[in-house]
């Protein structure tokens, strides 16, 4: 590994250990850490995600789920962010999240898709079942 690798190794880990004192852990939790070096693996352009967002509306803290397409991926190492565009009542929402943010607490995977560009910025041009990605089927052998 290089030294740039080495550096957002540490910071993943202080990440993770910040959050394991907020609930309320003193160590670090194995899980977690695997679950902050997992995330690069389980976001790919295509799929189909659940992202579980913490919000803090004054001293209180909740969890929204914001459900849609990852359409694009920007960045490299600790800065990478992804984009997530859903359909609300006939409304396009995208939403740009931070792949190692603190307030990510759980990106779930709920279906791949077979696509073949980097970037699907043609979805915002359309709407209803045009708007559905193929699912991706992986052939027995």
């Amino acid at each position: 590994m290089n030294l740039i690798q080495n550096i957002e190794k540490k910071h993943i880990q202080n990440l993770a250990n910040n959050i394991a004192k907020e609930e309320g852990k003193e160590e670090i939790n194995k899980e977690k850490y695997d679950e902050f070096c997992s995330r690069v693996e389980n976001v790919v352009i295509g799929d189909l995600v659940k992202v579980h967002f913490k919000i803090v509306e004054g001293k209180r803290h909740r969890v929204q789920i914001f459900e849609g397409y990852v359409i694009s991926i920007k960045g490299k190492g600790l800065t990478k962010s992804f984009k997530v565009r859903k359909t609300s009542y006939g409304v396009g929402v995208e939403r740009t999240f931070p792949l190692y943010s603190p307030n990510i607490s759980k990106v779930e995977l709920i279906r791949k898709s077979s696509i073949r560009r980097s970037k699907l910025y043609y979805l915002r041009s359309r709407s209803g079942k045009k708007a559905v990605l193929k699912e991706k089927i992986k052939k027995k052998k």
